[in-house]
């Protein structure tokens, strides 16, 4: 079974393809994550979590809802970030996950997608996002070869700078950087209230008509990315710059 959390489309796209190639349920945790539904998950075939890195590690709230929702089944989980650049070094969190679940740890693989962190980098018009893409399939290849010959994910040589992404800034990210209080609309805002659906943590509300960002939130750029008026800023950060949606 894959299971993904996608924020804008690109661990959707990937797990998508996996599920194609293999053959295997794809499951959206989409609802689950924003419902605090904890209900039991089975599965005969391995686990395959696919998921967006947040400051280099695995979402916070994807490994919550993991931590706290019973598996039955095959143990086998496999491990598939995607990534702007570097998914970092993810390998010894996912071990201690994977040791609390009891599940078979079997290695974790980056899939570099198109940027679609618009608070802090620069992202892609559509047209590079979709050569990005492409070239991401071969990647997407390989993982799925590795997994129908039952082979382990293997992550490589982690740099140094990855290291430190993965420990250090990840905590200085989660700290400091992960807050909603740079979010405001701009009039040209219609009340569609789509930002209030798109959060996976409800932390969108419509007020009077516009949207109020609470405390709760996680970074995922969805309410920003998939406002269809663009009327979402993230203080002077996003201004200017594309939104950005899977293409494909």
């Amino acid at each position: 079974m894959i299971l993904y959390y996608t924020g804008t489309g690109n661990s959707a796209y990937v797990a998508k393809k996996i599920g194609e190639k293999i053959e295997d349920e794809v499951l959206d945790l989409f609802e689950r994550i924003r419902n605090h539904d904890y209900s039991e998950i089975h599965s005969d075939k391995p686990l395959i979590f696919v998921y967006p890195t947040y400051g280099w590690q695995m979402p916070r709230i994807l490994a919550d809802w993991i931590r706290k929702t019973k598996f039955t089944g095959e143990k086998k989980a496999y491990f598939v970030a995607t990534c702007g650049s570097s998914k970092g070094d993810t390998d010894k969190n996912l071990q201690k996950l994977c040791k609390d679940m009891g599940f078979e740890y079997r290695g974790c693989a980056g899939v570099q997608m198109p940027e679609n962190y618009i608070a802090m980098f620069p992202v892609p018009d559509e047209e590079i996002a979709k050569k990005i893409i492409i070239v991401a399939g071969r990647t997407i290849l390989r993982i799925v070869k590795a997994i129908k010959n039952d082979k382990y994910l293997e992550l490589g040589k982690v740099p140094l700078a990855d290291k430190i992404c993965s420990t250090v800034v990840n905590k200085a990210f989660y700290a400091f950087i992960v807050k909603a209080k740079k979010f405001y609309s701009k009039d040209t805002c219609i009340s569609c209230g789509k930002c209030e659906k798109v959060c996976p943590l409800s932390n969108v509300t419509l007020v009077d008509g516009k949207p109020k960002w609470g405390k709760d939130c996680t970074h995922c750029m969805a309410c920003i990315c998939k406002c269809p008026t663009e009327a979402i800023e993230y203080g002077k950060a996003s201004q200017g710059k594309p939104r950005y949606q899977c293409p494909m």
